[in-house]
């Protein structure tokens, strides 16, 4: 088990998490208006959901997902939840101004506001399935299963990292915004929210009456 091996699967974990959705509009969104806390608690609540996919993956409960009144639900409650933020979003964003706009949310909410919106997910769902499923079945071919939990255990160090460093770096930007431009943020945050929304929506009712 090399070094360079464990640091690949790192950079895996750092880069599974990287692209832009609706949790990272989220962890941008709330750490941008209250602090770095807020923005990781974002992130640790997917963390965790992200976690139970990998286990589910892992323990070859892969059918469960896979029933169709499972996926349905799936993609229509992840669609209510991400409307849902993205209205009370872009709500709130037009009443912040700069002395309330950090620390105004509990972290249990942006923490409970990232679980959900990985776990109801199917883009999270088919991610994991696709990627951490072919994760396991080339590092078993390779190395085994003796190593799969250390493997395993590298890719949520990566997405630890992603956390940290985006929940870093909204801190860091907060101090060049004006109330204007957090305003802003929020309804654009919101939007993206709704539109993901309506499109998990939209492919549920479709996968409903097919």
């Amino acid at each position: 088990m090399s070094l360079t091996i464990l640091l690949s699967y790192i950079i895996l974990g750092f880069t599974l998490a990287a692209p832009i959705g609706p949790v990272n509009s989220a962890r941008l969104d709330k750490g941008i208006k209250n602090g770095f806390w807020h923005a990781w608690a974002v992130g640790a609540g997917s963390m965790i959901a992200d976690g139970v996919y990998m286990l589910i993956v892992y323990l070859g409960m892969v059918q469960f997902i896979q029933v169709p009144l499972v996926q349905i639900f799936l993609w229509l409650f992840g669609g209510f939840i991400l409307i849902y933020s993205g209205v009370e979003g872009m709500i709130s964003s037009s009443k912040i101004t700069l002395s309330e706009s950090r620390g105004t949310e509990s972290l249990f909410k942006c923490f409970l506001t990232g679980f959900i919106m990985s776990i109801t997910s199917p883009l999270t769902i088919l991610f994991w399935l696709g990627i951490y499923g072919s994760v396991l079945a080339k590092t078993v071919q390779v190395n085994g299963t003796g190593s799969l939990i250390v493997y395993s255990s590298m890719i949520f160090l990566g997405l630890m990292l992603w956390d940290v460093l985006v929940a870093g770096l909204t801190t860091g930007l907060r101090r060049f915004l004006t109330k204007n431009s957090l305003r802003f943020i929020g309804i654009a945050s919101g939007l993206s929210l709704i539109g993901f929304g309506l499109y998990f929506g939209f492919q549920g009712i479709v996968a409903l009456f097919s």
